[in-house]
């Protein structure tokens, strides 16, 4: 994978950890149907759980070494 292949994964991380914490906010404090809320948070722990796997894969890949 190159370097700018990594650079366009870990900002797909970074963007699913900022929508999983918006949805989480929006399912806790401004929704009030309990299937709606049920859906928004387990697409958010979804989002939250594959936003950290790929910022280990980032981190843990190490350098790519091309120049």
């Amino acid at each position: 994978m190159t370097s700018l292949d990594k650079m366009w994964v870990s900002f797909a991380g970074i963007a699913f950890l900022i929508i999983s914490m918006g949805m989480i906010y929006f399912s806790r404090y401004k929704l009030n149907n309990g299937i709606l809320k049920f859906i928004f948070a387990l697409v958010a722990y979804i989002l939250l759980i594959l936003g950290f796997i790929i910022m280990v894969f980032t981190v843990f890949s190490g350098p790519t070494g091309g120049a």
